[in-house]
């Protein structure tokens, strides 16, 4: 396991950005390895997901988040519409993807196997999990964590909070039952230092960076 370091790229130019986040996996993963990513904005998931896709064709996606992220609206480079994007661009399939967290409206999933936060609550993680195996079955599988997944209790450093999210408890527990699933790679997305003020934030993003990489490790023992 190494630190890969920063990406290096033009402040403000999304486009670079763009272009060398997708070179940038994609050496890693030619290289016979596979790469955690950490964010930063959420649109990163996007490149990666590119990368990815060239080496396993389309994915199953595994999407923690208050917001759906589908929205077909916006700039090119936006937060909201990277799996808009990534379905359009057959990078992942939808039949086989699962939303976790999700307690913001937007009428057209895309075909996305959604579990809400009310429903997180309502039937337990352990239940969840369950369900979110039963959807992936053996498919190369991504796994995204925007931190805002979270209740802004357990997650207060992000840009976008909404309240009535799932606990950290909750996480770890889904996190946790889902090992054996094929997870080829993910990244933690959201934590925004300035808005962090009790380091708290942080403290998840690492944790739950933890365990997608002890996931990755179950997958191929």
């Amino acid at each position: 396991m190494i630190d890969a370091g920063d990406l290096v790229f033009d402040c403000g130019d999304a486009e670079d950005l763009t272009q060398r986040l997708e070179a940038a996996a994609d050496a890693i993963l030619n290289s016979g390895k596979t790469l955690l990513g950490l964010g930063g904005e959420h649109f990163i998931t996007l490149p990666l997901l590119r990368a990815y896709g060239k080496k396993y064709g389309e994915m199953a996606l595994i999407h923690f988040d208050a917001h759906t992220d589908t929205y077909n609206q916006g700039s090119r480079y936006d937060h909201g519409t990277m799996f808009y994007k990534a379905v359009k661009d057959g990078l992942i399939d939808p039949k086989r993807s699962v939303q976790v967290g999700i307690r913001t409206e937007n009428p057209d999933t895309l075909g996305f196997n959604i579990i809400d936060a009310r429903e997180v609550h309502e039937t337990g993680p352990v239940a969840v999990a369950q369900k979110i195996r039963n959807i992936l079955s053996d498919h190369p599988t991504y796994l995204t964590f925007d931190i805002d997944g979270l209740d802004p209790a357990f997650a207060p450093g992000t840009g976008t909070p909404v309240w009535g999210g799932l606990t950290s408890g909750q996480a770890s527990i889904i996190l946790r039952d889902i090992a054996g699933i094929n997870l080829v790679g993910g990244d933690v997305v959201e934590v925004s230092p300035p808005f962090d003020t009790t380091g708290a934030t942080a403290v998840a993003g690492a944790h739950i960076a933890l365990e997608l990489i002890c996931l990755w490790g179950w997958t191929r023992r």
